[in-house]
């Protein structure tokens, strides 16, 4: 018998000095890379007090109008806000914050926001298109992992509140931010008081239900157009509304007299609200002024700030903040 040693070698195992290939290098970094964002994005969250979802079932309704008031509204109380502009493909907010053509700063491989009305820090897809009409067309990973690092790679600092403004509908965007952004209170729903509106308005409350995130209550936009006048004092006034309607009003002792006509129905955002058990905010009045403002990068809010729109949006702010302490005494845990 020879006393060679016997060799366990197995020919078909992998040699221990084989270097990875280029295709798990790769994949090693993408892995590391996202462990590293998602840490920031727990990190990020830390940092910011509230959080806030802006949702709508449909286009159209003034969801971006809302968010960008909801955060010049907290901003006037002397709050920290950010926007987060989520709506890839249609991102409106920096226009209307008076942010059309600025560039984010990149600065060590952090994003920092660009800084619009009253302070408010924005972020958003348009920041980053050579051409307000390039669109943007994307697959759904892509888009969402431009999301993820809207989140996780931004300088927002402490925030007191980030408003989060998506596109319409109920898909992959919010069910992104609810699953990265830790500690989200809420969800702010926006629609117009037609039945239209209304029936994709419901749609949204029940996707918040499966996202276990709490809706903080409902946001009724355009609710009204107010005509007002000046006539001979006691004079009798008839005015044709909408749906076949005369609305009558009597001036006043100085010949002031004011209507408000139901444009696209009334209190449809309330009854909803109701229907389905959640707090009712309040109801934005249909302003031609938000139009100018949108269009001219000055919102309503900083032009007129003790206008009845800014009144409107500082009673809806202050009921959404009743309902983000009413919601953290109770302890809610959103998962």
């Amino acid at each position: 018998m020879s006393d060679s040693p016997v060799s366990t070698h197995d020919p078909k195992a992998p040699e221990e000095s084989a270097e990875p290939t280029p295709q798990d290098q790769k994949k090693m970094e993408q892995a590391y890379a996202q462990m590293k964002r998602k840490m920031s994005m727990q990190e990020i969250g830390k940092k910011i007090k509230h959080k806030v979802m802006v949702l709508s079932g449909k286009g159209g309704v003034g969801k971006s109008t809302v968010s960008t008031g909801l955060a010049l509204s907290l901003a006037q109380q002397g709050l920290s806000v950010g926007i987060l502009d989520i709506d890839i493909t249609g991102p409106n907010v920096p226009k209307m914050m008076g942010l059309d053509g600025r560039r984010l700063h990149v600065e060590s491989g952090r994003i920092h926001p660009a800084q619009g009305h009253l302070g408010v820090k924005v972020i958003s897809m348009a920041f980053l298109l050579d051409n307000e009409d390039t669109p943007v067309v994307w697959r759904g990973p892509i888009k969402l992992g431009a999301i993820q690092q809207f989140i996780g790679d931004v300088e927002w600092g402490d925030l007191d509140y980030l408003i989060i403004d998506f596109p319409p509908g109920t898909s992959d965007e919010p069910l992104t931010v609810a699953q990265s952004l830790p500690d989200i209170d809420g969800m702010v729903i926006v629609t117009t008081p037609q039945d239209v509106a209304l029936l994709d308005s419901r749609k949204s409350i029940t996707f918040s239900e499966s996202l276990k995130v709490p809706v903080l209550g409902v946001v009724e936009n355009m609710s009204g157009y107010t005509i007002s006048g000046k006539a001979a004092p006691g004079t009798d006034i008839e005015i044709a509304a909408p749906a076949g309607k005369t609305l009558k009003t009597t001036s006043d002792d100085e010949g002031k007299f004011s209507v408000t006509l139901d444009i696209f129905k009334e209190g449809g955002g309330k009854s909803t609200a109701e229907e389905f058990g959640v707090p009712f905010l309040g109801a934005l009045p249909f302003d031609p002024g938000f139009v100018r403002g949108g269009d001219d990068g000055v919102h309503r809010i900083v032009s007129e700030p003790e206008g009845e729109s800014a009144i409107a949006f500082a009673k809806i702010v202050a009921a959404l903040q009743e309902q983000i302490v009413d919601s953290e005494s109770v302890g809610l845990e959103i998962i």
